[in-house]
This record gives C-alpha cells, sequence and structure tokens, in this order.
C-alpha cells in the first residue's frame, strides 16, 4: 500500500520532503512516506515500496555502524505510539521510533568519486568545496581519497555548499572535526562493504545531532535516497554506471526538459514501476534478504 501523506492523531513536529515527524512522548516517531523528490522539489507520485526500503535499511545500516558512531534509532519495527497502531498496512515497516537529539546545521556530504555537483564546480575552479584536487579528473573517477564536502541544512529551497572553515563557525572546532572524521569513517565502510556486493557508493549524506552531550547519527542512513549508488560491473567496465537509486527519476525529467521548478511533473507508470524496482533491488543487494522477509509480523 502507498502513502503519500499522513494525519496522524500525534503533535506533528515537521513534514519533510518525504518523511513526516511526530512527537511520540520524550521521543520521535519518524513517519518515511512514498513521497519522491529530485532537485528539492517534491513530486506528485508516490513512489511503491519506497518508504519501507529507506526505513529498514536505515536500520541495517544503524546496526552495522553503531560501533562507529552511536546512533537515534530505537526501533524500525514500532507496533505502536502512544494509541496509534502502526501495525497497519499502511504504516507497517516504515515507521521508526527514536532518540529526541537536537540536529546539527549541516549535511555532511561525503564523495569518493567525482560526479554531480563535484563534477560542475571541478570543472570550473579544480576544487570542491575548497579542496584542491588533482588537475585531468574524469567524470566518475575515483578521487585519491573521499572527501567531505558539507552543506547547508535548507528548512526549504536548496542546501549550499560550504567549506569546512564555515562548518566550524557554525558548530565549533570539536564538533566539526567530529563529524567530518565519522562522516568519512562511515563511508569508507560502507564503500568496502558494497564493494563485495557488486555495489559503488558514490557519494552520500550524513546527518548528526546532539543527545545529553553526544554526537549522534540520526535521520536517514546510506539509502538511496541519500546516496549515489552504481553497479560496480557497469562502472568498472568503463561504461556509465548504472544507477540504483534515484538518479533514474533525475535522468528522466532532465530528458523531457523540466525547468527543476515547481510544480514537479507527473510520472509515468513505467518510470514509477521501475524506480520501486530499484529501490527494491538495492535493498535484496545490501541486506541479503528481501523487503518481505524484513516485514513478516
Amino acid at each position: 500500500m502507498v502513502l503519500y501523506s499522513t494525519q496522524l492523531p500525534l503533535t506533528l513536529r515537521s513534514r519533510g520532503k518525504v518523511r513526516d515527524i511526530y512527537e511520540c512522548s520524550d521521543k520521535l516517531l519518524l513517519v518515511a512516506t512514498d513521497r519522491l523528490s529530485a532537485f528539492d522539489v517534491v513530486f506528485p507520485d508516490p513512489i511503491p515500496f519506497k518508504g519501507q526500503v529507506l526505513t529498514q535499511l536505515t536500520a541495517f545500516w544503524c546496526a552495522q555502524t553503531q560501533t562507529i558512531v552511536s546512533n537515534h534509532l530505537i526501533d524500525a519495527l514500532p507496533k505502536e505510539c502512544g494509541n496509534v497502531d502502526l501495525t497497519t498496512d499502511d504504516l507497517w515497516g516504515r515507521t521508526a521510533l527514536c532518540k529526541r537529539a537536537q540536529p546539527l546545521p549541516v549535511e555532511c556530504v561525503v564523495r569518493g568519486y567525482l560526479e554531480g555537483s563535484a563534477w560542475t564546480e571541478y570543472q570550473k575552479t579544480q576544487s570542491v568545496c575548497g579542496i584542491q584536487l588533482p588537475a585531468g579528473l574524469q567524470r566518475r573517477q575515483q578521487l585519491p581519497v573521499p572527501i567531505f564536502t558539507p552543506t547547508t541544512k535548507a528548512s526549504a529551497g536548496h542546501d549550499l555548499p560550504i567549506t569546512f572553515a564555515e562548518v566550524v563557525e557554525l558548530v565549533g572546532v570539536d564538533v566539526a572535526e567530529f563529524v567530518r572524521v565519522k562522516s568519512i569513517t562511515l563511508y569508507e565502510f560502507a564503500h568496502s562493504f558494497l564493494l563485495s556486493k557488486g555495489i559503488v557508493i558514490s557519494d552520500t549524506k550524513f546527518e548528526f545531532g546532539i543527545l545529553d552531550g553526544e554526537i549522534i547519527l540520526i535521520d536517514e542512513v546510506l539509502t538511496p535516497d541519500s546516496s549515489r549508488f552504481w553497479e560496480a560491473e557497469s562502472y568498472l567496465s568503463g561504461a556509465k554506471g548504472i544507477s540504483l537509486d534515484k538518479q533514474f527519476v533525475r535522468d528522466y525529467v532532465e530528458s523531457i526538459g523540466w525547468n527543476k521548478q515547481p510544480p514537479a511533473p507527473h510520472l509515468p507508470e513505467n518510470i514509477i514501476d521501475e524506480t520501486s524496482r530499484r529501490y527494491l533491488k538495492i535493498f535484496t543487494r545490501i541486506t541479503d534478504t528481501s523487503l518481505d522477509e524484513v516485514l513478516k509480523r
């Protein structure tokens, strides 16, 4: 059952591009809907199973990385929140009960390959977020080492690239250095893990928050919404890496000449179905199990 929006009888804390966040006593309930956003615009058509994939894949990675950094996840298959039944067909598998941390005002992006906005910036300046890179790099080429390329965290509109020095100004040197080191360590762990599954992770985004004086990982972790995943076989053969994320939708809407301004166009059924298939595929490839198996009650 697809879910585009929620109206739960709980206090709504915020409604993001994909997640509706509610208060649940002293905790938060994150509900991953099937909404899809690209170029910071939410599309009108839901993608079947997307919300469940995001929630359960985040749970998988939180378990895998908890020795690197603590995270906010309490339960990715909660049965209730207050008097709200979370086992109904529309909610089961897409809700996450989480600790309530204070988010840091920074998106922690790590790039291991030259793609997307990093490639665009490199062509102009031979640098990314103030980090000078070697001359002559090609699009999608692996970088000598992963780089930390943070952005602002915009409540609306586009996140903007910032330098590490600007992160220091926002959160202080100790916090800035902590999230930079942890972000790169998380990326390196995921890169090695995913190569064993035949997947290349080009880049990804992490978010952190502070809870009782401790910096912890929050929000989604290493999902096809927050990361670029490529088929390793197609990438290593020299072809354009076949994407296993929402790049498929980005490519489609660019091909039809959309100006990347609201409102987003409706997606044809074949694009919706293929996007859903890719999300389910990446989930199974990473976790070695099917979404159906994880959601068995």
